[in-house]
């Protein structure tokens, strides 16, 4: 039975974005191993049939002792479990595990730098130097006959200096969801329009300026309300204070209801999806949107820009434009007609591309590529 061995961050991250693909591979035969730090998933992993290897990592760390141990924990797990795939997933794990696996030589390499994060965000001389060298160790040094690129938009593979249509490079439709877990649902009564945000509470993520935007839009007298559902993340040094989301709390129109579990009901109750991010790879809350039929406020920029088409799906603004996320609300909260076209647009997009089933057959072809069918 040939072996896939994951290489990622968190338990939660990889349940939530990549569980699917590796039950897809498991359903056609492979053995799965997870290496990743253990919190709250550990035993979900365990209870899909899969070894879940527990190790120690800090997200999103530069420190270099902390990247050396990473790398020696690594290559001896890679070397002890002997798989036939290393499928490497978000950036620090592309790079030192798809270092630890060449070296090691065994197997093929899968490499999914998702998202890219505050690397590709920030700007300055040391990170746009840092920047240089990932994408020369990812998209170069580590290029090879036996490694494969998973992506999840058709922007990101150049900054690595790939072809997205590349035989080397896949582009997945994200984690892919189910259909019947977000069915196609009428909108809520209005007015209010009720916005929503979901995901981590974090500056990346455009909270601040989703915020910015209502408060915008309502002082034009648009019946809006703005309606945000996540945690801060102290792992991560952008995550809000909570202080900022009680201060916030304190404005009309404005309510954080913290991490909710029932994200289908999040769709059911709310009229717009609003997503400012900076970057993304792809995002499945604006995934989940889609499903559920709402439209679609975006940034665009990578990751977003896959999901909605300008005035098809939804509204796609310019980043940091807050006049012109407040137009395109006001635009949507006063035209239910356009909302429901939009939003039916955004569940054919979501039914062509983004299902989980679809997700499953992209990544079952990639993995027997790689290695001869069980």
């Amino acid at each position: 039975m040939p072996k896939i061995l994951y290489l990622v961050t968190e338990d939660w991250f990889f349940v939530s974005h990549f569980l699917p693909m590796a039950q897809a591979a498991r359903d056609c035969g492979f053995d799965i191993a997870v290496a990743t730090r253990v919190r709250a998933d550990g035993e979900r992993l365990r209870a899909e049939g899969m070894s879940v290897i527990p190790i120690e990592s800090e997200r999103g760390s530069a420190n270099v002792l902390t990247g050396l141990r990473d790398f020696v924990q690594l290559l001896k797990i890679v070397r002890r479990e002997r798989p036939d795939i290393v499928h490497c997933i978000a950036l620090r794990p592309v790079v030192i595990g798809g270092i630890v696996a060449k070296l090691a030589g065994n197997g093929s390499l899968v490499l999914a730098p998702t998202g890219l994060g505050h690397l590709w965000i920030e700007r300055g001389f040391a990170v746009g130097l840092a920047r240089k060298i990932v994408s020369v160790v990812v998209g170069t040094w580590l290029r090879g006959l036996r490694t494969r690129y998973l992506f999840e938009n058709y922007d990101d593979p150049r900054e690595f200096g790939l072809d997205p249509r590349g035989s080397n490079v896949t582009i997945v439709g994200g984690a892919g969801v189910e259909p019947v877990n977000f069915p196609l649902s009428e909108e809520p009564e209005a007015p209010p329009v009720k916005v929503a945000v979901v995901g981590r509470m974090i500056r990346p993520k455009g909270v601040v300026e989703a915020v910015e935007a209502v408060r915008r839009a309502r002082a034009t007298g648009v019946p809006v309300e703005l309606h945000l559902f996540g945690d801060p993340d102290p792992a991560n040094r952008r995550s809000i204070p909570q202080t900022t989301i009680e201060q916030w709390m304190k404005e009309p129109g404005v309510t954080w209801h913290g991490r909710v579990d029932d994200v289908a009901r999040i769709w059911r109750e709310h009229h717009i999806a609003m997503l400012l991010s900076y970057r993304e790879g792809l995002p499945r809350s604006l995934v989940e949107a889609a499903a559920a039929g709402r439209p679609i406020v975006a940034t665009d920029v990578a990751g977003c820009r896959e999901i909605v088409h300008d005035g098809k799906e939804g509204i796609l603004v310019p980043f940091g434009d807050g006049d012109a996320t407040a137009r395109a609300l006001a635009k949507l909260a006063a035209d239910p007609a356009l909302r429901a076209r939009m939003g039916a647009a955004a569940n054919a997009r979501f039914r062509q591309r983004f299902t989980a089933e679809a997700v499953r057959q992209t990544v079952r072809n990639l993995y027997l590529s790689l290695v001869p069918a069980p």
